[in-house]
């Protein structure tokens, strides 16, 4: 089997690896996990910290909770009072994250100059994960041509549209990075993400498995990348040698100028008269 066989199949392989990865991180609300022990909250309480009982039963973040890029979700049944939540399609109760889109009560009027950066910073993840989408798409019809017609120009073409893929991907990996920052670091002293040490303590957050499986996802998309360009090498290295071979069986042929002596040949002397003399009538 050629190469150029070889390197497309697995670079196929790689392409749908990656974009099912990172659709599966893309719609699912596994980011990052918060979990907060509540027992070590109570004593505030009993203690009679009005302010304390307050949040324990209204702010998010004071609840065990998994968060996403469009949802945030609790681990069990009970929920902070005064939020709408739902049923998400993975029978977890769950509430939107709202990017503000568009802002028709302009709600972000009021906002910080770091709260619009973090929102900023949120559309543009996920304007990234849609572009990356975009960019996959349109390598699978390369890809698909490219394959057909065994053309190189095609195999490079989705290489780097996979190339590109990966890097919107990453950048939008970056961004949830950003905005992650923004939430724990810059926003702290804001209604919104007011952490107090009590809370802190008893919180722990850690990375979870969508959050795996979309760098992952970006990985194969790199890998996928490299891989068409080899293939696109190998193709290209086939057709030349296909084409040396053609040549093998191509004989010029060109005309020939030959010369061609046009004599005649008569027996005798070549002279007037006769060898017997001159004829008297």
């Amino acid at each position: 089997m050629p190469c150029s066989a070889y390197t497309l199949s697995l670079a196929t392989i790689a392409a749908v690896i990656s974009v099912a990865l990172i659709a599966i991180a893309f719609s699912t609300d596994n980011w990052s996990r918060i979990t907060i022990d509540r027992l070590k909250l109570e004593p505030q309480v009993t203690r009679g910290d009005l302010a304390l009982q307050g949040e324990l039963e209204s702010n998010i973040l004071y609840f065990s909770r998994t968060k996403g890029l469009f949802r945030i979700c609790f681990d069990d049944k009970k929920v902070p009072k005064g939020v709408e939540t739902y049923r998400s399609p993975v029978e977890t109760i769950c509430t939107n994250i709202d990017y503000y889109i568009p802002d028709n009560k302009g709600d972000t009027k009021s906002f910080s100059e770091d709260a619009m950066a973090r929102l900023h910073m949120g559309r543009a993840m996920i304007a990234l994960f849609i572009v990356s989408f975009f960019f996959d798409f349109v390598a699978f019809w390369t890809g698909v041509v490219g394959c057909w017609r065994r053309g190189a120009g095609n195999i490079t073409s989705t290489a780097i549209l996979m190339l590109l893929a990966c890097l919107f991907s990453a950048g939008g990996m970056g961004l949830w990075h950003g905005v992650e920052f923004y939430e724990n670091e810059k926003l702290v002293g804001e209604r919104e993400f007011l952490r107090p040490k009590v809370l802190k303590d008893a919180s722990k957050i850690d990375y979870d498995w969508s959050y795996m499986i979309a760098w992952i996802g970006v990985g194969f998309a790199l890998i996928s990348s490299i891989l068409f360009s080899c293939a696109a090498i190998c193709l290209r290295r086939e057709r030349e040698k296909e084409e040396a071979v053609n040549m093998q069986y191509l004989m010029p042929v060109y005309p020939q100028k030959q010369q061609y002596a046009y004599g005649y040949a008569y027996p005798g002397p070549y002279a007037y008269g006769s060898q017997y003399g001159p004829y008297n009538y």
